[in-house]
């Protein structure tokens, strides 16, 4: 996991440069979107996904770890009819 930490300064246009070793490291370029969310009183910034479907893939896998896929699918077919 790659932590950096860094000081930017709010301008008087509430804007703030985001640090060159900061955009690298996100791959993150000029026009670039960013989605800015507030948790627990913390600014979170994370650069918008350019495809949803690639990000969204194995979005909680976990939940699924010792479900028999086949198995499961068939189940909730009996009870469509």
């Amino acid at each position: 996991m790659l932590k950096l930490t860094e000081t930017v300064r709010v301008s008087r246009k509430y804007q703030i440069v985001i640090p060159k070793q900061t955009r690298k490291a996100l791959n993150i370029s000029q026009g670039d979107e960013l989605v800015v969310s507030v948790i627990d009183g913390q600014i979170v910034m994370k650069p918008k996904p350019k495809n949803y479907t690639e990000y969204m893939r194995g979005l909680h896998k976990e939940v699924w770890k010792d479900v028999e896929v086949t198995e499961y699918i068939e189940e909730e077919r009996k009870t469509w009819t």
